[in-house]
């Protein structure tokens, strides 16, 4: 039975530790772009819209694909897992139609492409939202 509660203990102590990534989209903090419906978020980073709403063309920018944030962001966006997200886009990049988000590295280069081209929008996790970036969408 001691052992049991030593394994049970363990494991909440493991799970505590672990934060769930909370992905809000972005856009750097001098937009004039104050907030975007998830339909437009969507419309965006699936290739249908290449614009903003102010007329800008959209660079939209994924996150690396090893991270859990990217993960959760299409989990949230469109409930699609990443495999199914990344199925779409080979159908769209074969037929020539649109190309997918530029890929970042890591999570510093999303934040130095929203800081550093007009148009770009990302997600990133909530807590590295600063006076630099501007949250345009939230998730329930």
């Amino acid at each position: 039975m001691r052992t049991l509660r030593l394994i049970l203990l363990v494991v909440l102590v493991g799970f505590s530790g672990m934060v769930c990534a909370e992905p809000v989209v972005v856009v750097n903090a001098d937009s004039d772009i104050r907030q975007l419906s998830q339909d437009e978020v969507i419309n965006i980073f699936l290739g249908r819209y290449r614009r903003l709403p102010n007329g800008d063309t959209a660079m939209p920018v994924d996150q690396p694909e090893s991270g859990s944030l990217r993960a959760e962001f299409y989990r949230r966006l469109v409930n699609k897992d990443l495999n199914e997200i990344n199925a779409y886009w080979a159908r769209l990049v074969f037929s020539g139609r649109t190309s997918p988000p530029t890929q970042a590295a890591n999570a510093a280069q999303v934040i130095s492409l929203l800081t550093s081209k007009r148009g770009s929008i990302a997600y990133v996790d909530r807590q590295q939202v600063d006076k630099r970036l501007r949250i345009v969408l939230e998730f329930p």
